[in-house]
């Protein structure tokens, strides 16, 4: 019997995928617990054009963040610190701090958890950052600390 799963099924497959699976597993177990549907020339149909579906929004938003990599990687961000006469500034520059200045200068609300700084920013200076935005779509964008 194949059924199509409503929901991900340990050991058996992900949502919205066809699986072949026993009678009575299928009619006695997966479809009254609605995990699955049977696989019907219909459900068929409803399947295909839900995956047709988030196709069209996975390119949508693969074009949205790649408009946004390209805007973040055009010139390098400003943050200003507070310094000693050293040079040396007072904390450091987090992660807080550039999607602060990506939303006003860039124009983009960045999730800070989202940014990632390879080392700690305790000086002046131009460094880079790492972006992730998910299914394995990250950028570097360049920053420069400079006096407040």
């Amino acid at each position: 019997m194949q059924v199509i799963l409503i929901q991900d099924v340990n050991n058996l497959g992900g949502t919205n995928e066809l699986v072949t699976v026993r009678n009575g597993y299928g009619r006695n177990y997966l479809i009254p617990q609605k995990l699955a549907v049977e696989a019907s020339p219909s459900n068929l149909k409803q399947l295909n054009e839900k995956l047709k579906q988030q196709a069209k929004k996975e390119a949508k938003l693969l074009a949205e963040i790649n408009s946004v990599i390209a805007v973040l990687k055009n010139g390098a961000l400003k943050i200003g610190a507070k310094t000693g006469t050293s040079g040396k500034i007072f904390g450091s520059v987090t992660s807080v701090q550039i999607a602060r200045a990506i939303r006003e200068q860039k124009g983009y609300e960045i999730d800070r958890r989202r940014i990632q700084l390879p080392e700690d920013v305790k000086e002046l200076g131009t460094y880079q950052a790492k972006i992730d935005f998910g299914n394995g779509n990250e950028t570097e964008v360049d920053f420069e600390v400079e006096a407040e």
